[in-house]
């Protein structure tokens, strides 16, 4: 097995890496899902660096660096809602998204949230469904003057055993 990927926390200066991560991934990773009108009008979402830096830093925002390259980032929002997962084109199918939501899980049940959300991208929905998330809703979104189609998928986390006997 190989070693786990290096995890790390968001950094200010992170900020542009991040946002040409975000750019690239949406670019590169989403033209099945998604029109060129659609993924400029998503991309235009992180132009704004202050903006996007702010909504990192507000969420617990972690990333994996490997060899001084950003793979990928995620961020949680509230310790009930995953906000963020975007993953380098290059660092695909390599265990990068799959390392950072373990750790948001991971993060997330520790802190005693019960479920997890995501409104997860028709290119994210089967990474999440295979993680165990289930559908609850389909959403279409306005960025700018397009719309967006995503799916609510909710992951709930079973109760420790030793919690529930305490209680009897």
């Amino acid at each position: 097995m190989s070693a786990p990927l290096p995890l790390r926390p968001f950094l200010l200066a992170d900020t542009p890496r991040l946002q040409d991560l975000y750019a690239q991934a949406i670019e590169e990773l989403t033209q099945d899902e998604y029109d060129e009108e659609q993924r400029f009008a998503w991309i235009e979402r992180a132009a704004d660096g202050q903006a996007f830096a702010d909504r990192l830093g507000k969420n617990i925002t972690i990333l994996v660096e490997q060899d001084g390259e950003i793979l990928g980032f995620a961020s949680l929002a509230g310790n009930t809602e995953i906000d963020m997962l975007y993953v380098h084109p290059h660092a695909v199918s390599q265990g990068v998204g799959s390392a950072l939501i373990d750790a948001l899980e991971r993060l997330a049940k520790a802190r005693g949230a019960e479920a997890l959300t995501v409104d997860a991208s028709d290119t994210a929905h089967e990474f999440f469904s295979r993680r165990g998330y289930a559908d609850v809703r389909r959403n279409t979104v306005p960025f700018g003057d397009v719309w967006l189609s995503n799916t609510t998928m909710t992951k709930p986390f079973a109760k420790p055993a030793a919690a529930s006997s305490r209680s009897h």
